[in-house]
């Protein structure tokens, strides 16, 4: 993975420092909380409903185990011995102390991280496959370019006060695992016929109150050209997006009105503008590029004795091996996922003790490399087929030996009214409530992948737009109702889900979920997805079941 150099550390060291007299002088009543909060923001310090939520970024998901022990040591020091992992791949600690943030700062600068950019309206963590340098699938590898346009964008002097928040997905195969097409800018690797290495551009995805799905306005870009292209996109953006309306400062909002069509000729107009000088020196790239060589795995039989007898030998395993382990570009090798979406657990959560457990792992397993994914699980790219009944076995002592990928219980969810102030009803408990329905592990494998999304309120951070299965908590005269949706994708087959009917109470929705996968079972053909019989049978067979009670 990239190491930071001695100017990334002059930049941590120094914005620690700053940070740290800026919160000297807000304790002091030297600064209101008007004046502090856009201070706070811009390094990652919410002010949530029971105390301070520091964000803490994880640029393209990517750890090595000494970070990872890091963040479960400021865990157990200074919040309650856990984290939760997001969406965007970065960790929140949700019970900080004002005082002790300026601390926390400085122990994550001591191992190469940080919370800029984790908030404020600006170019925020840029996010990539979890799997990059361990699938056959990619084209190149994404974190190169992540890597590059983090550096690129961190306190970029025209671009650190936009709009609105600008969130940046790079994607490198034919499978989107970054959700890539819900992001203000998509970037989707490919290769022409040629063989020229280039990017589809995708502009204007969002969520929230207005969600988009972004449309391509460039189909192939040359690699070479990338940041010249972002900044005639970011040039644009800052031009004409709406400074006057929060609601309608998006890019998304901006690239709808305009046409994608308009949008994209007003970026030809300004890249040509900008010539190349803006772009990225293939020094440099190479310099970035040197940084993710490629790792050196060992020859292995492609078939391991040693892994097929432990499936024989334990069930539980083999139902691991069948959901958690995904195939590695290198033979005798696997991918293995690791659920953070134990049944009764809050999704995304990750003890002290877990966390080090993890990292463990990385280094006796796993090559030193540990993922975030955006679906708040876990991943270690690299492990030998030989060694992964050992992997599973110490996961299953700590808790996370959870065989449940993208099945039914892995559920996405937001912290919602448990801790967010904008949150107009609980998530957390609404998973809880429904994974404990599907808690067989063999009913669960009979309903097959499922994408489950819950979001507190309207700002949809839980991402249920694009959820199969999408819950929207809304207020209704302060009682907890949620909002059903169906037939969503985040992934390369991107769409908005569509409303199921009225919203339900609280106490139904765990029901309603239950009901939704009855149809599915019934109506389902041959080895068809949840998404799959949706997208033939329409809503009205769902609809029909779970509102057969409503008169």
């Amino acid at each position: 993975m990239y190491r930071y150099d001695q100017i990334d550390k002059d930049i941590l060291a120094d914005r620690s420092a700053e940070f740290r007299g800026q919160v000297a002088r807000r304790l002091a009543g030297e600064l209101s909380e008007d004046q502090f909060k856009p201070l706070r923001l811009r390094n990652g310090l919410y002010l949530q409903l029971h105390a301070y939520m520091l964000r803490v970024a994880i640029p393209y998901g990517s750890l090595n185990p000494t970070q990872l022990r890091k963040l479960a040591w400021i865990g157990r020091t200074y919040d309650k011995g856990y984290g939760h992992f997001t969406t965007r791949t970065n960790l929140q600690f949700h019970w900080i102390k004002l005082a002790d943030a300026p601390e926390i700062l400085d122990a994550l600068a001591s191992v190469d991280m940080h919370a800029i950019q984790t908030s404020g309206n600006c170019i925020r963590n840029v996010t990539a496959d979890p799997y990059a340098g361990a699938t056959a699938e990619e084209i190149d590898d994404p974190r190169v370019w992540a890597e590059a346009i983090r550096q690129w964008s961190t306190i970029h002097p025209e671009f650190n006060w936009l709009p609105r928040k600008f969130k940046i997905a790079v994607s490198a195969a034919a499978k989107d695992r970054t959700a890539a097409k819900t992001h203000d800018i998509g970037l989707n690797l490919k290769r022409a016929r040629d063989g020229v290495l280039g990017f589809e551009v995708m502009v204007g995805g969002g969520l929230g109150r207005l969600p988009h799905i972004a449309p391509t306005v460039r189909p192939f870009l040359p690699a070479q050209r990338l940041f010249s292209y972002l900044e005639a996109i970011l040039r644009v953006y800052n031009r004409h997006g709406r400074r006057d309306n929060i609601h309608k400062a998006r890019i998304k909002i901006l690239v709808a009105a305009l046409g994608a069509e308009e949008f994209a000729r007003q970026v030809e107009a300004e890249w040509e503008k900008i010539g190349t000088s803006a772009d990225l020196p293939d020094t440099e790239l190479a310099r970035i590029r040197g940084a993710f060589a490629p790792t050196a795995f060992e020859t292995l039989p492609a078939v391991s004795e040693a892994f097929e007898a432990a499936k024989a030998r334990s069930p539980a395993f083999a139902r691991f091996a069948r959901n958690n382990l995904k195939p590695h570009k290198v033979a005798g090798y696997a991918i293995v996922e690791i659920s953070l979406k134990a049944i009764g657990q809050t999704p995304g959560d990750a003890t002290a003790e877990q966390m080090e457990v993890v990292a463990d792992l990385a280094e006796r397993f796993g090559q030193d490399d540990i993922r975030v994914t955006h679906e708040q699980n876990l991943v270690l790219p690299h492990v030998k087929l030989d060694d992964a009944p050992a992997v599973w076995a110490a996961l299953a002592e700590a808790g996370l030996a959870t065989a449940n990928m993208n099945l039914v219980s892995d559920i996405i969810a937001c912290p919602g009214l448990d801790y967010c102030a904008l949150a107009n009803a609980r998530s957390i408990s609404v998973a809880q409530n429904i994974a404990a329905k599907f808690a067989d592990a063999e009913r669960a494998e009979r309903v097959g992948e499922l994408k489950i999304k819950i979001s507190g309120c309207i700002n949809a951070c839980g991402h249920h737009h694009v959820g199969h299965i999408g819950i929207l908590g809304v207020d209704k005269k302060g009682e907890e109702f949620y909002q059903l949706t169906l037939g969503g994708s985040a992934a390369e087959d991107a769409g908005v889900g569509q409303a199921l009917g009225p919203a339900l109470p609280y106490e139904r929705v765990a029901e309603a979920v239950d009901t939704l996968v009855d149809v599915y079972l019934r109506e389902r053909q041959g080895a068809e997805r949840f998404l799959d019989t949706f997208r033939r049978t329409g809503v009205a067979p769902f609809k029909e079941a779970v509102y057969a009670d409503v008169h």
